[in-house]
């Protein structure tokens, strides 16, 4: 059975960044397109970026692209989500998703 496990956040202050990572577990990463969502308290998990199978094609959401690079390593079933010139609305739970799997979610909290 396929899991998911998000790590990489934490506290940091506005400009600031972090780089966040999800671990799959099983032998079927390489064959899903990935992403990252997000959920702020008292809002809906909002999609953040995607990126395909073989590592193309980059997506992002308007309110991430140019500060956040998705990217991922197949040999490693990691995704990675890089995070720059963060900002206090970027403050929420942090979740990975493989189609059909959530991970448990990485807190993110920036202090402005």
């Amino acid at each position: 059975q396929v899991q998911l496990v998000e790590s990489g956040g934490g506290l940091v202050q506005a400009g600031g960044s972090l780089r966040l990572s999800c671990a799959a577990s099983g032998r079927t990463f390489s064959v899903h397109a990935m992403g990252w969502f997000r959920q702020a308290p008292g809002r809906q998990r909002e999609f953040v970026a995607t990126i395909t199978m073989s590592g193309g094609s980059p997506f992002y959401s308007d309110s991430v692209k140019g500060r956040f690079t998705i990217s991922r390593d197949n040999a490693k079933n990691t995704v990675y989500l890089q995070m720059n010139s963060l900002k206090p609305e970027d403050t929420a739970v942090y979740y990975c998703n493989n189609g059909n799997i959530w991970g448990q979610g990485t807190q993110v909290t920036v202090s402005s």
